[in-house]
């Protein structure tokens, strides 16, 4: 689960770590107030969508000659002036696609005076099973293109989880970052507060990008991307309410009300599957075929007959859908009750794209009898290889 730059501030904040001083704004007049609690003359607009790149991004409506996703002013005027740009516009960024995202909310922040720009980042390191701390010395918008021309300007360590955070950590990259006296005692500290944070409210990517080095030699997190482990999130009432609904895909948001791990891609083949492997397995092979697939969907284990058809109603809400491949191996879910599913949600919603079903396991024959006594027009396969081959055929043929 992501959130928003300014709700990740002040969660970081809950754990002493030092981010600028700020807060959100839903309108001008709101911009207006915060900025005149503020200290001053210079201020920062930032635009709050879920997506990286925002200092690069351009607005699809141009009503500031090009101007960026955060930008720096110097007056309360100003202020209220770049709001009223940004705020409704829909920004576009390298991580927004081409349709970008409306901006719903700006975040206005004290000014800094900056001697140097740094990165650092916290993530789940799954090769080693620990916390991996990865920092640089050049921090800024264009990290990125650091990682592919220059990675040895990038240093990477991972945490034990059965010491935990120890001092030397967060001395060997305040040294990788070439911090000096006073800022190595504040980079300690705030690495042990950013590793807590990290674990104690189970995030699974936190991404400071700049982490900055004031002129007065004071560290401060300039910005904070953060995202939950999902899985976790009944864990932490209060990171939960935090979730902005209307920044995720409406699919998306759809399908977890069912307990349905659904994700929206580009391509023209709906998939249902159970198992995340499986439907890895089953993209790969639509790819294979020389189709591409149009989501992600694993109905999980135990799926029931209601979450079958709702699977299929949020399948087909994707207008790119053109054909669709179900493809279960029934353990835990008998095949007889996916067949039931998938005929029940044929039948309610007529439905009138090309359907190729591939069971096995539990029941399968049963299941097969189902799909061919309905009177539908199911495709049944009898493996992967041949399931992808004939949805990918009934759907260029189509």
């Amino acid at each position: 689960m992501n959130i928003h730059e300014y709700q990740a501030k002040a969660v970081l904040r809950q754990f002493d770590v030092p981010t600028g001083e700020g807060d959100v704004a839903f309108s001008p007049e709101e911009a207006v107030s915060v900025a005149k609690g503020l200290a001053g003359p210079v201020y920062v607009v930032k635009s709050q969508i879920h997506a990286g790149g925002r200092g690069k991004g351009t607005f699809k409506e141009d009503t500031a000659g090009g101007k960026g996703g955060v930008r720096v002013v110097k007056s309360v005027d100003e202020v209220r002036e770049n709001a009223e740009q940004i705020l409704g516009k829909t920004l576009v960024t390298h991580q927004t696609g081409p349709a970008g995202k409306e901006v719903k909310r700006v975040y206005i922040e004290q000014g800094s005076a900056i001697a140097r720009e740094l990165y650092l980042s916290a993530l789940v390191d799954r090769e080693t099973s620990r916390v991996a701390f990865i920092c640089s010395t050049e921090g800024g918008m264009d990290i990125e293109e650091v990682a592919h021309e220059t990675p040895e300007k990038i240093l990477s360590l991972t945490i034990d989880p059965a010491t935990g955070y120890m001092p030397y950590h967060g001395r060997k990259i305040a040294f990788a970052l070439k911090l000096e006296g006073d800022q190595i005692k504040q980079c300690v500290k705030m690495i042990g507060n950013l590793y807590r944070a990290f674990t104690d409210k189970d995030m699974s990517m936190l991404e400071i990008n700049p982490l900055v080095v004031t002129e007065d030699g004071t560290l401060v997190c300039l910005d904070a991307k953060v995202n939950f482990d999902s899985n976790a999130i009944y864990r932490h009432k209060d990171i939960a309410e935090l979730r902005d609904i209307e920044e995720e895909d409406p699919a998306e948001v759809e399908a977890s009300r069912y307990d349905l791990n659904y994700v929206k891609l580009d391509g023209s083949i709906g998939c249902m599957v159970n198992g995340a492997g499986l439907a890895m397995a089953t993209m790969d092979i639509i790819k294979l075929y020389g189709s591409e697939p149009a989501n992600f969907l694993d109905v999980g284990g135990g799926a029931n007959k209601e979450q079958v058809m709702n699977a299929f109603k949020i399948i087909l809400s994707d207008p790119n859908v053109k054909g669709i491949l179900v493809n279960i191996f029934g353990g835990i879910m008998r095949c007889d009750i996916i067949a039931e599913g998938i005929v029940a949600a044929a039948k309610e919603m007529a439905i009138d794209v090309p359907l190729v079903v591939r069971l096995e396991g539990t029941n399968v024959e049963l299941g097969k009898k189902i799909m061919a006594d309905s009177g539908l027009a199911i495709v049944s396969a009898s493996d992967l290889n041949d399931a992808a081959e004939k949805i990918v055929a009934q759907v260029k043929a189509a």
